[in-house]
C-alpha cells in the first residue's frame, strides 16, 4: 500500500471516527439504570444518563430528556470528566483533520513534498492523542458502570423494587471510535517518507 493510499485511509477513518466522538458526545445513553417491579420481567422504568441529560422511560412509552442543571439529579464524578475530555477530543480531532487534509498527497496545500508528510504524521499523532481523549472516557465509565454495586434503597420501603445498571450504546460507539482513531492515526503517520524516500 503506497503512502498516499495510506494517508487517503487514514484521513477517511479519522473523520468518521470524529463522526462518532461527536455522537457520542450528544447521545444521552451513557449509563443506563433499569427498575424493575418483581411482579414483572421488564423493566417498569429506566433512566438513560448522558453527558449532558438524564432521561426517563416509563412503561417504554413516553421518554422525557432534561439537562442535568434543571434537574436534582447531579451527574457523576465520571461522566462530568467524560464531558470534559469528549469536548477536547472533538476539538483535537478536528485539527487533526484540518492538518491531514492539509499534509495530504492529494491536495496541493503545501507545494514541498517532505512538508506534506511531516504534517500528515503530525495529523497522525493528533489523532492518536484525540483517541486517548475518547478512550479514557469511556474506560472509566465502563469500569465504573461494571463494578457499581447498586445499594437497594428502597428495600426499606418498596421492598417489591430492584434495580439494574447496564452499559449505555454510546459506550459502545465510543470503544469503535477509540479504534478508528488510533487505526487512522496509525496509517496517517505510517504515510511519513524519509529523506531517503521510503516509507
Amino acid at each position: 500500500m503506497t503512502a498516499g493510499v495510506r494517508q487517503l485511509l487514514g484521513l477517511a477513518l479519522a473523520i468518521i471516527s470524529f463522526v462518532g466522538t461527536i455522537v457520542i458526545c450528544a447521545l444521552p445513553q451513557w449509563r443506563v439504570t433499569k427498575i424493575f417491579e418483581q411482579s414483572s420481567i421488564s423493566a417498569a422504568q429506566m433512566f438513560t444518563e448522558g453527558l449532558w441529560k438524564v432521561c426517563s422511560t416509563f412503561n417504554a412509552q413516553s421518554l422525557a430528556c432534561i439537562e442535568y442543571e434543571k434537574t436534582l439529579v447531579s451527574i457523576s464524578q465520571d461522566l462530568e470528566v467524560a464531558r470534559a475530555l469528549i469536548v477536547i477530543a472533538i476539538i483535537v480531532g478536528a485539527f487533526g483533520i484540518l492538518l491531514g487534509a492539509a499534509g495530504s498527497k492529494f491536495i496541493n496545500f503545501v507545494p514541498d513534498e517532505r512538508k506534506r508528510s511531516k504534517m500528515a504524521m503530525a495529523s497522525g499523532v493528533v489523532c492518536l492523542i484525540a483517541g486517548i481523549f475518547v478512550l479514557i472516557p469511556v474506560c472509566w465509565t465502563t469500569n465504573t458502570t461494571t463494578t457499581a454495586t447498586i445499594q437497594d434503597i428502597f428495600n426499606n420501603f418498596l421492598p417489591h423494587v430492584s434495580l439494574k445498571m447496564e452499559l449505555g450504546a454510546s459506550l459502545y460507539i465510543g470503544w469503535i471510535t477509540t479504534a478508528l482513531l488510533f487505526l487512522g492515526g496509525g496509517l496517517l503517520c505510517s504515510s511519513f517518507i524519509c529523506q531517503d524516500g521510503t516509507d
